[in-house]
């Protein structure tokens, strides 16, 4: 019985390989597997890139966005409506503090009429102050004074005063009664914005306002240069059309956050000019 003995492929005449044709294909194949994934996950990488590249632009122009309409909401509001102003000086305590930021309404007195009691911030166009320093032009200067501007911050040149109103045109205004009142118009009145700390010094005068002026007195009495200090110019009026407006609010510091009163009940008897 013949043995079962495997059988050896003899040689092929034209020395081709045995294995089937469709070997050579895969093989060749093989090899470029590796490079296809390869250069997926490279355009995959380069895609994610561009990707983040183009969000990260679109958030900083959203960002641009919202500080160049923040700064032109700003100037509208700084031009039109409400201006910062700093305290410097102690002529207003205890309604003002030194260091106070103040929002000064500019519809006041135009086109909304002013009022007696109105705290209002005027420009110094009497000379009530001294000649204000050169001022040092420091590094970031231009950076300050662009956003006191805008109304990005509040106004310090010093140029501008703050006091209260205390008679308007055509108001007789006299220190002082025989109870050491104040009288408008024959009438005296009781006034409770003013610094209770010191006894006011009192200083006489009788003095009628003219058409388009006002009378404007400190709270703190006794350190107040206003209209009593300055009745040998111009007799210590306020031109109208020097008001900046009228001071609405204490913004900074945030302890002292609150609306300014203009104390109508102290007003509320005082007759109409004559």
């Amino acid at each position: 019985m013949p043995e079962n003995h495997p059988r050896i492929p003899e040689p092929r005449p034209d020395g081709a390989p045995d294995s089937p044709a469709s070997a050579a294909p895969e093989a060749a194949a093989a090899p470029e597997a590796p490079s296809r994934a390869a250069s997926s996950r490279a355009e995959a990488r380069a895609a994610d890139e561009k990707t983040g590249g183009s969000q990260v632009l679109a958030w900083l122009k959203e960002i641009a966005t919202v500080v160049v309409i923040a700064v032109v909401l700003s100037f509208l509001i700084k031009t039109f409506l409400f201006r910062a102003f700093f305290i410097p000086s102690e002529s207003m305590v205890n309604t003002l503090d030194v260091d106070d930021r103040i929002f000064v309404n500019l519809l006041v007195p135009e086109p909304f009429s002013l009022s007696r009691g109105d705290v209002v911030v005027f420009r110094d166009t009497k000379g009530w102050l001294p000649a204000a320093p050169e001022k040092t032009n420091g590094p970031f200067t231009w950076v300050q004074d662009g956003l006191t501007f805008v109304g990005l911050l509040p106004d310090n040149s010093e140029q501008h005063l703050v006091k209260r109103v205390i008679g308007l045109p055509g108001d007789h205004v006299v220190c002082c009664d025989a109870g050491g009142k104040l009288t408008i118009n024959g009438t005296a009145i009781d006034e409770k914005y003013v610094n209770a700390a010191e006894v006011p010094q009192v200083r006489n005068f009788d003095v009628t306002v003219p058409e388009g002026k006002v009378w404007v007195m400190g709270d703190n009495r006794n350190h107040s240069a206003d209209s009593r200090a300055h009745m040998d110019a111009g007799g210590g009026f306020v031109d109208m059309a020097d008001l900046e407006g009228k001071a609405a609010v204490i913004a900074w510091p945030l302890s002292r956050i609150t609306t300014l009163d203009n104390y109508p009940d102290v007003f509320r008897n005082v007759p109409a000019a004559p």
